[in-house]
């Protein structure tokens, strides 16, 4: 397979960027919005709650790497792995609407049902464009840095998509909550035509390589060649388990930042904005710096930086239990400084990954290295969903049906603090240890990148040997 100039065109960097629309949308609205919706429209209890994220999201771990090695048969049969992009970015948008158009008179066992299944099928969506996405930056760029470069272009988007939703998202279910459907449904039309936009831009990056013959494969193959990635590669592996653990800990956060802002500071959605304009914004500034910073420290040790960051802001939150109030702004904007590098830094090191391993044992992963990354990232997304309601059920939280008023205990708010403070710092300092055994460094891609770019010499004059009349 051949690979681009690191010296992407700029339009290219700005059309792959704009997949973040998609993928910063999807990962923050369902994880801000979508377990009180559950709970606190459709009258879900919190156990509920977590199966009905819990299954959707195994859903994703099954399918990924199905997904990830058809996106690669794709591209070896049409030379690209836009058809998967484009289909995906038509279907998500229709399924994720469709999971907030539920009826809280139905009851709570048909909302579950219809939740479960739109979300579920708007996850399958999500994934056909996911996966291919997460694959694209190995085929688009070769250099270390240049990848970096090209991350942090996404993450800048990533981040202010985020923001977007984030804050957008709570202010748009408040603002449309008069209009026919309630203002959840409004939020998620809205929503979706973005997410839709911004995903078929980001198709349009995918490169056209040469088309080849690959072998037929069967389902069963794509789960075996996902298991082969994870054993031959311990860089891969110690990366997913570090970007698991922290999406699981990020999670956390994004679930609880609703329940934070309804149930500690007493501010409804406004206090939600609040928090995500505390966290996004830094992450606005900071995505750049964390690039600086890796090309100085190399990606893996500025990763460890962020990352440390990260879970010390966390940890300080617990002080809500005590001292609920605005302070928490603070800590919450020096963990969006952090977020940005635990962000940038993961995804510029995965194909860093993708392409050693090309180089070690040939071409022709990607996919599915991109499939059980996905998977990965969405169980741990989801498992902060889920633990999160959990600790809720745990410590009694009372759920409810829309414009009902309830009253939380003492062990409810107390739950709910910790889902923000404490399990999230316990996650972090778990992914130190994961990163600590990330084997790559800078020396190890170029060495690889080096030897190459001397066996394609060598083949190439060899050819040309060989042509030469005698």
């Amino acid at each position: 397979m051949t690979t681009t100039s690191p010296a992407l065109r700029a339009s290219v960097i700005a059309r792959y960027a704009a997949g973040s629309i998609g993928t910063g949308g999807f990962a923050t609205l369902p994880g801000l919005v979508l377990a009180i919706y559950l709970t606190d429209t459709l009258g879900i209890a919190a156990l509920g709650a977590s199966i009905i994220i819990g299954v959707a999201k195994l859903w994703d771990v099954v399918i990924d790497p199905v997904i990830g090695g058809r996106s690669d048969r794709s591209l070896a049969l049409t030379g690209s792995r836009r058809r998967f992009m484009v289909l995906g970015g038509l279907l998500l948008p229709v399924f994720f609407v469709l999971t907030f158009a539920a009826n809280p008179d139905a009851g709570p066992l048909a909302n579950s049902i219809w939740v479960l299944v739109a979300f579920m099928l708007a996850a399958t969506g999500f994934s056909l464009f996911q996966v291919p996405y997460i694959a694209l930056p190995a085929e688009l760029v070769t250099d270390y840095d240049a990848r970096t470069r090209l991350l942090s272009a996404r993450v800048v988007v990533l981040t202010f998509a985020i923001l977007l939703f984030g804050a957008g998202g709570p202010e748009l279910v408040s603002a449309f909550a008069g209009m026919p459907g309630g203002g959840y449904l409004w939020m998620a039309i809205v929503a979706g035509v973005l997410l839709g936009i911004g995903m078929l831009i980001a198709a349009t990056s995918a490169p056209r390589e040469a088309i080849t013959s690959p072998p037929r494969t069967s389902i069963a193959s794509h789960y075996r060649d996902g298991l082969a990635a994870l054993r031959g590669s311990r860089a891969f592996r110690m990366l997913l388990a570090t970007f698991l653990l922290q999406a699981l800990a990020t999670g956390m956060m994004l679930a609880g930042a609703a329940y934070i802002s309804k149930w500690v500071l007493q501010a409804g959605t406004s206090g939600t904005t609040f928090l995500f304009i505390a966290l996004i914004a830094p992450a606005l500034v900071c995505a750049p710096v964390w690039s600086l910073i890796s090309r100085r420290t190399g990606k893996e040790l500025a990763f460890g930086a962020a990352s440390v960051l990260f879970g010390l802001a966390a940890l300080s939150l617990v002080m809500l239990v005590w001292m609920p109030g605005p302070w928490l702004y603070a800590p919450v904007a020096l963990a969006g400084a952090a977020y940005a590098g635990m962000q940038t830094l993961p995804m510029a090191m995965l194909p860093d990954v993708i392409s050693h391993d090309a180089k070690t044992n040939g071409p022709g992963r990607a996919g599915i290295f991109g499939g059980v990354w996905t998977a990965g990232e969405t169980t741990g997304m989801a498992l902060g969903a889920v633990v999160l309601t959990l600790i809720l059920a745990l410590t009694g939280y009372q759920e409810s049906v829309a414009d009902v008023a309830v009253e939380q205990s003492a062990n409810a708010i107390t739950g709910i603090v910790l889902s923000f403070s404490i399990v999230p710092a316990i996650m972090i300092g778990l992914s130190l240890w994961t990163l600590g055994r990330y084997p790559l460094r800078r020396s190890d891609i170029d060495a690889a990148t080096a030897a190459s770019a001397i066996r394609t010499e060598t083949a190439s004059a060899t050819r040309t040997d060989s042509e030469e009349p005698l």
